[in-house]
């Protein structure tokens, strides 16, 4: 979510400062409803006079009026509270690229809004904090939500001083960080490391389960762990070829086990058609394979990369990669 926070400080005729001898614009009169008149019968236009000097918007998407934007801006400026450290993760998801890529130190920013692009504006205050250890999107969240409440607060104690010391972001590092989408949450078993595959799961999980293909149905991923490394010993996973995507049910610990690019992760839970435990899937879908199919090999028992459609408009397919 960004924060607007349009500024109306300046020289009154009595060469005073604040808000209250300033002219103000009709699009900003329209935007904070105030009234043409200097009070109003209900006194609300020297109520608004008497607030600090400065007003706070909030919206959720970048979906939203130009011309809004525009009469804050030449209203005196707008702020922005943006988690990532600018020029690091331009764009609408920067949390989820930071757990997403594996970063190990992740930040708020306190800037100014430039009317055409995002993010590109003056840093008026930035701050770091370490990324615990497998940190999911939500967590960091939560600890950024806090860090930019607080800096926000320091920033409008003395907003005049901010503005003044603004400093323009370096042209280095710029990294950008796009919306993500169902496309996404797609695993790519023959390309992504066990690591990959676990970062996914932590930056998009709990907006988007992630996503693979099984005998032409899509499955979903709900809960992934770490194999333990006496479950990788066992003899049915040494003593036998298997390719990425290689699917195993190991009974001891109840779990899934997928072969990746470089290794295998655990899955506890999937959803296909309903919620289903690593035991329930073993026993109503992968037990029946091997029934069906007895002259297998464990390697043609396998999860599939799904490939959605590149085209919104598209009728939905599925492909699978042999």
């Amino acid at each position: 979510m960004r924060v607007l926070v349009r500024c109306c400080w300046g020289p009154l005729p009595g060469g005073g400062g604040g808000c209250a001898g300033r002219r103000q614009s009709p699009q900003w009169r329209s935007l904070v409803g105030l009234s043409g008149s200097s009070g109003g019968e209900d006194g609300r236009g020297a109520r608004v006079r008497e607030k600090p000097p400065w007003r706070v918007l909030f919206f959720g998407t970048d979906q939203f009026a130009r011309e809004t934007l525009r009469a804050l801006h030449a209203a005196s400026g707008v702020l922005n509270v943006h988690p990532s450290c600018l020029p690091r993760w331009r764009g609408p998801a920067p949390i989820i690229h930071t757990v997403l890529h594996g970063d190990t130190v992740a930040g708020v920013t306190i800037m100014q809004i430039r009317p055409k692009r995002f993010d590109v504006g003056p840093i008026l205050k930035q701050e770091t904090v370490p990324v615990p250890p497998k940190s999911t999107t939500k967590d960091l969240e939560a600890v950024l939500s806090r860090l930019g409440a607080s800096m926000l607060i320091s920033v409008l104690k003395n907003l005049p001083g901010s503005l003044n010391n603004g400093r323009q972001q370096p042209a280095e590092g710029v990294t950008h960080a796009p919306k993500i989408s169902a496309a996404t949450s797609c695993i790519k078993w023959e390309e992504q490391t066990s690591e990959q595959i676990f970062r996914l799961h932590r930056a998009i999980g709990n907006i988007i389960p992630l996503q693979t293909l099984w005998v032409n149905s899509t499955i979903k991923l709900l809960d992934l762990v770490e194999v333990n490394s006496s479950v990788l010993t066992d003899a049915k996973l040494t003593g036998q070829a298997v390719i990425p995507g290689s699917v195993i049910y190991h009974k001891q610990s109840q779990i899934l086990l997928v072969c990746c690019k470089d290794g295998w992760i655990g899955v506890r839970s999937v959803m296909l058609k309903k919620t289903l435990t690593a035991t329930d899937f073993y026993n109503g879908y992968l037990h029946p394979w091997y029934q069906k199919n007895s002259q297998a090999q464990p390697s043609q028992c396998r999860f599939q990369t799904l490939r959605l459609p590149l085209k919104k408009n598209q009728k939905k397919k599925i492909v699978a990669v042999q």
